[in-house]
């Protein structure tokens, strides 16, 4: 039996872990911001709209459980010169420079006064930035993943939550991505060897039993 006989096969036999749910979780919601949501923008895809409307409920269940709410965005000053090779790579960063409304957060999911946003430059919500640092000061020990897009920013966040020590329980029905497979592919790359992914239904259910 080869790999592409049987994929859920062949990884169990090397991938077959589980990481368990924390007793102090947090939802980190990944650049869900305009940018993403506007039909012409060069990152939109009707797939965030959908994603947009779970993380809506997400963050309704988790303020009222008390489980905190973390939001990132990206800003570069004018010029991308704190952006590096991803902001040579990728020309659509140029959406996300000091000022530009593409940065904003979508009027149906702002951030509390009192929430935290980290403001980064790179596709991992923890490079470059304090959130490890918030995150254990907070006591927290796993974190709900939700935002854009799956294969970039998720995944980098989901990963580097993992090696920071906070278990990723990334959820499907809040992520979007350009198109249906490489959404797929990262999912099952990231639950296989990373953490774990939760549909909303799922997610609401642990935050509930917090």
């Amino acid at each position: 039996m080869t790999g592409h006989e049987d994929l859920d096969a062949n990884y169990a036999v090397a991938f077959d872990g589980a990481l368990p749910f924390g007793e102090r979780p947090a939802l980190l919601i990944v650049d869900v911001v305009v940018a993403y949501l506007t039909p012409g923008s060069p990152l939109y895809d009707p797939a965030f709209e959908t994603a947009l409307a779970s993380n809506e409920r997400l963050v309704a269940a988790a303020r009222a459980a008390g489980v905190p709410v973390i939001f990132t965005n990206v800003v570069y000053q004018p010029g991308g010169a704190d952006g590096g090779l991803f902001y040579r790579k990728i020309p659509a960063l140029k959406l996300f420079d000091r000022g530009s409304a593409a940065g904003a957060f979508p009027a149906s999911l702002q951030p509390l006064p009192t929430e935290t946003v980290v403001s980064k430059q790179y596709a991992s919500a923890f490079f470059g930035t304090s959130l490890a640092a918030t995150l254990t000061t907070m006591r927290v020990d796993c974190l709900l993943i939700t935002g854009f897009s799956t294969s970039g920013c998720v995944r980098a966040t989901a990963l580097d939550a993992m090696q920071h020590g906070f278990a990723p329980f990334v959820v499907s029905d809040a992520c979007g991505d350009r198109h249906r497979a490489p959404h797929e592919a990262n999912l099952f790359d990231l639950r296989a060897k990373y953490g774990e992914v939760v549909t909303e239904r799922e997610a609401i259910a642990l935050i509930g039993e917090t």
